[in-house]
């Protein structure tokens, strides 16, 4: 399992009924009322902060402030913890593929984006959970998605990979501007 996500499981189950209301509370902003309604533990309710990139292993600001709020001075002691003994992987290691060459996509692909993510065997959630969170803006849905994949594929994203998806598509003078 991956150490932030049995760091949250562990917070989680310290959590008291009335502290998971409260940490509902101050997510009212944040997540929707549908889904806070629903939310039943704090797994659940960081689930969601996950999903919306609000929290990450690299950025837990965000639980330290809502710890600090609800006066848990120990779990922001176990968030501090984690990031001192290292378990924090902010994104450090650059996969193959650079920001100009998805500077060069988003110019050139546009609606067709989610046929090339496709092809790159990016989910239908992800995409999905993309679009929800830039619902007008076709540029940012794309970005973000390369960027998931970027993500997703580590080290084995490649910008081969990338262009062999765009020529699957069909986007052959992408795949050649992209290429020089």
């Amino acid at each position: 399992m991956d150490p932030f996500l049995a760091l949250l499981n562990s917070l989680s189950a310290s959590l008291s009924h009335r502290e998971l209301d409260e940490l509902k509370f101050l997510c009212r902003d944040r997540i929707g009322k549908r889904k806070l309604e629903s939310v039943q533990s704090g797994r659940e309710l960081f689930n969601f902060l996950l999903e919306q990139q609000l929290i990450a292993s690299h950025n837990v600001d965000l639980l330290k402030s809502m710890f600090k709020t609800i006066k848990r001075k120990d779990l922001i002691s176990q968030l501090e913890q984690f990031i001192e003994e290292g378990e924090a992987s902010a994104p450090d290691e650059q996969p193959d593929v650079n920001e100009r060459l998805i500077q060069v996509i988003c110019e050139n692909v546009g609606r067709d984006w989610k046929m090339l993510m496709r092809k790159l065997d990016l989910s239908e959630v992800k995409m999905d959970r993309i679009i929800a969170a830039n619902p007008c803006d076709l540029r940012e849905q794309l970005v973000q998605s390369l960027r998931e994949w970027q993500k997703w594929k580590g080290k084995d994203a490649k910008v081969t990979d990338l262009i062999k998806a765009l020529r699957d598509c069909n986007m052959n003078l992408v795949a050649d501007i992209a290429e020089q």
